[in-house]
């Protein structure tokens, strides 16, 4: 080869690529397209940082767009005090947190039997758990809210706790089936190891398999806490109460509920409150999903391993 095709083949391979090797072209179109998906998902955080941080006077002035001339804090001390954040905060991490635990609990309890056992209509009970995971949440509202008046635990986080330890909590389903396609890829010759060595079932399933069932575990405690942070609607029905008012609210609830909370927090501040505007409708909405987002960057690494390993998709 003369040395003009040696330098023609080396600036194909730099561009198109090898089999060893993605080309430029390749990565520069992939990594574009990750920015603008990206971008596209992150644009509603960063305005809602920006005009957050921004006085009456840049919400005002057009010519401020995303910069703020003065950034103040002031916005989310009153938006957080309208909220009552610290005691919402509270009660929302207990709403989400207790649930979500017994849903870890109860739903590998459940997804380790289907997984390791045999029984007369084994299949048409994981058929019914798939068929109880896409029927929508309307269908069984009344008759839900009817069984928990029966029960007397309406207004009381017992509507949570009761069935997630049951298995039955906030979508329950899939995560039975996220355990149960875990636990069948751990291997059986470890079981029957640990069966001839006198390790009973129980024993078998908290010493073999729930140690190997750490991404699974992880990836449905993140699922389950955030689907349970984010609850609004079923969380005033049965634990805040619709016709009695409980103790109990959430950060959503809260945000929900936030214009006529400012309001009365504005009345009984007198002129230490300014009138509610964008800026502090921005910094409480910030406020409500702050949690989440340090929980996500705190643990970013493992959510991604265990969703990685636990084989869920978007699809």
């Amino acid at each position: 080869m003369t040395a003009r095709e040696i330098s023609k083949d080396k600036i194909n391979r730099f561009l198109l690529g090898t089999r060893e090797r993605e080309g430029f072209i390749k990565q520069v179109v992939v990594y574009s397209l990750l920015i603008c998906i990206g971008f596209i998902y992150i644009y509603p955080v960063l305005y809602m940082v920006s005009s957050s941080l921004m006085t009456l006077e840049d919400l005002l002035d057009s010519a401020i767009n995303w910069i703020p001339a003065s950034p103040t804090f002031a916005n989310y001390i009153q938006a957080a005090r309208s909220m009552s954040f610290w005691k919402t905060l509270g009660q929302s991490v207990i709403l989400a947190g207790i649930p979500t635990l017994l849903n870890v609990i109860s739903c590998s309890v459940i997804g380790y039997g289907l997984a390791r056992f045999e029984f007369p209509g084994k299949n048409f009970l994981i058929g019914l758990i798939i068929f109880s995971f896409i029927l929508p949440n309307q269908i069984t509202m009344i008759p839900t809210y009817v069984l928990y008046s029966n029960l007397n635990i309406l207004g009381t986080i017992w509507s949570f706790i009761l069935p997630s330890s049951l298995g039955m909590g906030l979508n329950a389903p899939i995560f039975i089936l996220i355990f149960f396609q875990f636990f069948r890829q751990v291997p059986k010759v470890l079981i029957e190891a640990a069966s001839i060595d006198g390790a009973g079932y129980f024993r078998s399933f908290i010493r073999i398999s729930m140690p190997s069932a750490t991404p699974a575990i992880l990836a449905v405690f993140l699922f389950s806490f955030v689907w349970y942070w984010n609850e609004a609607y079923l969380t005033q029905m049965y634990v805040t109460g619709v016709m009695t008012e409980s103790g109990w609210t959430s950060l959503v609830i809260q945000l929900d509920k936030f214009a006529q909370n400012f309001d009365a927090y504005a009345t009984n501040a007198g002129s230490f409150a300014t009138s509610l505007n964008e800026s502090i409708s921005m910094a409480g909405t910030m406020l409500s999903i702050l949690p989440i987002l340090l929980i996500y960057f705190v643990m970013q690494n493992y959510f991604v391993e265990s969703i990685d390993r636990v084989g869920i998709t978007g699809e």
